[in-house]
């Protein structure tokens, strides 16, 4: 185009009314030209997905008086537990060998004895914890009520009526014609498939923003029973919540610091084992608890099988999906009882995010995936200093990594988190702009004590 445009001024007036004359256009056959360009060009940018932005996100730091060290756990245990013993050193084993920390949290209602899980204060919790969030977020990003156009909140146990939405939508006088959902049931992994559904339709609602809170209230879901695969739960589920910005405005393009390339979910609930692997029930006398499979492990390992199977091709480089499939063909073909392929993840991503579900979930995806200790090193120091957040410890993890100032411009992060149903989600974030250290945040005061040796029995 450069090449003709200089060519055409280097003639003459006379010259280049000569050319156009000669060209003898067609009125008709301009039209159709330009009207077909017109066409595709819409036709291409109508089709092409909106890119959407993680502006800012939010996470509750839960306030010291909840903080419950592991005397403080024992000596209640055996209080509320007095008649069984048995059941009182089954949780210390538990509390031993979890990753846990001295710092974790429980909400107020808990630290009675006996616990008063009431639905006051199980309310009192969930404003607590999702206002404050939501307060930080709005500060951090200078964000208006007003300005919320898709608000969705997931958490799984705890479901009153009105919904956990409308009560954020009552406290902070949200429009009425905000688009909110309310996310229940869906264990831990219901962070992700909420982001996933702000990304559905921020597809279809353009120059919009969306606000995810993740959380789990704790207060009305302590076992107070015997029975040990319910009295888990109760040594590894702590406090937290996360507040989310969503947006997919090119203004929020600069100042946005990642954006969503990949959300994958995996759903293995038509096995009857893996539905109910982690199910609430009642117990013999009739207490109600989250009962927990023993085989909870082996079934995350399927549902993290066939979600990689899916992700890997989008995010692996070429090299690594060809050593899988040649592995693949050869054990098909050959020799069944060839060693199978792990594709290294490690080229595709620099940071990992594995949901902090327990010490023996990280233990077994560290190996699974071939992950180094650093690689891991949020995931275990989240669970260490926050406990079991559920679907909000994703995002203590990414805290954590950019309060060690590591996150750098284009690096790509991996969320992986499981769920009850049984549910295996990931998302693929990349750092649209390098961050520096944070001075607030849930590690702003701890940081620098990071990262911390974890005994593998801390003796009680």
């Amino acid at each position: 185009m450069v090449g003709i445009s200089v060519e055409v001024l280097r003639l003459g007036p006379d010259e280049i009314l000569n050319l156009w004359r000669s060209l003898q256009f067609d009125l008709v056959q301009i039209l159709c030209s330009a009207i077909l360009i017109i066409f595709i060009a819409t036709v291409y940018f109508m089709s092409k997905p909106r890119t959407i932005y993680l502006v800012e996100y939010a996470c509750f730091k839960p306030p010291v008086t909840c903080r419950v060290p592991f005397a403080t756990f024992m000596e209640h245990s055996r209080l509320n537990l007095k008649n069984n013993p048995k059941s009182v050193q089954f949780q210390m084993r538990i509390l031993e060998r979890s990753g846990l920390g001295e710092e974790t949290s429980l909400p107020p209602a808990i630290h009675y004895i006996p616990p008063k899980p009431t639905m006051e204060a199980a309310r009192g919790e969930a404003e607590l914890v999702i206002f404050s969030a939501m307060d930080s977020l709005f500060k951090k990003t200078g964000l208006k009520p007003k300005d919320i156009d898709i608000l969705i909140v997931n958490c799984s146990l705890f479901s009153p009526t009105p919904s956990l939405s409308a009560m954020v939508i009552n406290k902070y006088k949200l429009r009425s014609n905000i688009k909110s959902f309310n996310l229940s049931g869906m264990g831990c992994s219901a962070g992700l498939i909420s982001i996933d559904l702000a990304r559905d339709l921020l597809q279809v609602h353009p120059n919009s923003n969306a606000v995810v809170v993740s959380t789990e209230i704790i207060t009305p879901n302590y076992y107070q029973g015997n029975e040990r695969a319910m009295l888990l739960p109760n040594c590894l589920f702590r406090m937290g919540g996360a507040a989310i910005l969503l947006s997919n405005r090119r203004s929020e393009r600069r100042r946005a610091k990642y954006r969503l390339v990949h959300v994958v979910r995996t759903h293995k609930g038509a096995d009857d084992k893996a539905f109910r692997c982690v199910f609430e029930e009642e117990d013999k006398e009739g207490k109600v608890g989250i009962n927990l499979s023993k085989d909870l492990m082996a079934i995350a390992g399927e549902a993290l099988k066939s979600n990689i199977t899916t992700i890997g091709p989008l995010v692996l480089p070429a090299s690594e999906q060809l050593l899988f499939l040649v592995t693949l063909i050869g054990r098909k073909i050959f020799n069944p009882k060839w060693k199978p392929y792990i594709p290294d993840f490690k080229q595709a991503f620099e940071h990992f995010c594995i949901h902090a579900g327990g010490r023996a979930v990280i233990d077994e995806l560290q190996k699974n995936l071939q992950l180094s200790a650093e690689h891991v090193e949020a995931s275990r120091m989240t669970l260490h200093r926050f406990g079991n957040t559920s679907s909000s410890s994703l995002w203590y993890e990414l805290n954590y990594i950019e309060s060690k100032g590591r996150m750098k411009k284009g690096d790509r992060v991996w969320q992986i988190a499981f769920g009850s149903g049984f549910k295996c989600n990931s998302a693929v974030w990349k750092c649209n702009r390098s961050i520096k250290t944070l001075a607030d945040g849930p590690w702003a005061d701890c940081i620098d004590r990071y990262p911390v040796h974890i005994p593998e029995i801390v003796k009680l």
